[in-house]
């Protein structure tokens, strides 16, 4: 029996994996997305605060930055040409402390340069948008909104299919092996070929990279996000999107507090280091994986730059009291009895061996043209956003092609 062979494999069924595959398909090329669980967007792309972002925080000039802008509006447009959950509903960034002010101008400067439109607020207008939220001035930033990105990817999936393309479920890849005119992709289930290949290996990027003999340079180091849940009473004072001015040595924005398109309102997340690649609560381990994760020396350095930190973030995720206070700063009729567990993520952050953290997409690709393989390395937050214009971006890195963003044409 011969082995199935296509224009493009792609390797990873996230909402990033799924948006390269449909812009291949949308060039008539054959394509074929493997995922090694039993349904699509099973870790990153199902686990977040369903934002859609605006783009505002990014360094101008970078990948985030243009993609994500980019992506909001098509992510809008996407949901509403596929009849999808959403709603732009705008939200707060907050300043409660002066020292962050500064942050906050700094702020205004990149969503200017971004082509972000950005609202100053004094604490009388940040009270007309959310009425119960503390602070000493605001930035309102309308094009964000909130969505099901599990539904975004779960349509592209189909929209796959539907243009010729293919979907395996639950074939876990085991190797990828450049030749000179196609790349094998060793699964759990068979071979397959691809004259390119795209790696989109979320938790597992770093390894799959390994796994073709790629030298990655960074290590994947998974943060648990966790989300606490409002009472109805809690849920009342909040309209939206409430956000902390972010703290720069960190590329995750704080707690904040989220309406989402289910109407509940969740805060979170926090940033604990994750006991394992898909550790979504402290009993999922991995000894094996957590080893490796704190043997890594990018690892040992973030932990001794940022001790005080971490040690922060687990008092948050054990102690309900400690987690509304950092609610409390925005938010301060919140009570630690409103709170509930709401579910967590697991960020696949890549780190360098010098404890940086890699804080834009990384695209790395070994060769070109055909037996060519383009991995993407680190693709957290704002990648769901982004996710449609990134598969434009790989398939121009991949083939030189140009597509129209959807909705646009060519």
């Amino acid at each position: 029996m011969s082995t199935p062979a296509y224009d493009v494999v792609v390797v990873g069924g996230g909402i990033v994996g799924l948006a390269t595959a449909h812009a291949v398909a949308r060039t008539g090329r054959s394509v074929a997305v493997v995922e090694r669980e039993p349904r699509l967007a099973e870790h990153q792309t199902g686990h977040n605060s369903n934002v859609i972002h605006s783009g505002l925080y990014y360094a101008p000039g970078g990948l985030k930055a243009r993609l994500a802008v980019a992506g909001c509006a098509e992510t809008v447009a996407f949901c509403r040409e596929h009849d999808l959950p959403h709603e732009v509903c705008g939200k707060l960034v907050v300043a409660t402390e002066a020292d962050e002010l500064p942050r906050m101008a700094e702020l205004v400067r990149r969503g200017a340069a971004n082509g972000v439109e950005v609202h100053e607020l004094d604490r009388a207008g940040m009270r007309r948008h959310e009425p119960h939220v503390r602070g000493i001035a605001a930035l309102h930033v309308p094009s964000t909104g909130v969505t099901d990105y599990r539904a975004i990817a779960e349509k592209l999936g189909e929209l796959v299919g539907k243009e010729g393309g293919e979907v395996h479920l639950g074939r876990t890849v085991t190797r990828i092996v450049r030749r000179a005119a196609d790349v094998v992709v060793r699964t759990s289930r068979g071979d397959l070929l691809g004259t390119q290949v795209v790696v989109c290996g979320g938790l597992r990027c770093d390894e799959l990279a390994i796994a073709s003999g790629a030298d990655p340079g960074i290590r994947i180091v998974p943060f648990r996000g966790e989300y606490s849940g409002f009472s109805d009473r809690a849920a009342a004072l909040v309209r939206g999107l409430i956000y902390p001015v972010p703290d720069p040595a960190f590329p995750f924005l704080g707690v904040h507090a989220t309406r989402g398109i289910d109407g509940h309102v969740h805060a979170g997340p926090n940033a604990v280091l994750a006991l394992a690649r898909e550790g979504y609560s402290w009993g999922a381990i991995s000894p094996g994986e957590f080893l490796s994760t704190v043997s890594y020396p990018g690892t040992l350095r973030i932990a001794r730059r940022h001790w005080r930190y971490g040690f922060g973030e687990m008092r948050r995720s054990l102690s309900r009291k400690a987690m509304v206070k950092q609610i409390q700063r925005m938010l301060p009729d919140v009570a630690a009895s409103d709170l509930h567990p709401a579910g967590a993520g697991v960020r696949a952050q890549a780190v360098k061996p010098d404890g940086t953290l890699v804080d834009d997409f990384l695209f790395v690709g070994q060769g070109s043209g055909e037996g060519s393989v383009l991995h993407v390395l680190n693709a957290p937050s704002p990648a769901a956003t982004a996710a449609l214009p990134i598969g434009r971006e790989i398939l121009e890195r991949l083939t030189g092609d140009r597509i129209a963003p959807l909705g646009v044409s060519a």
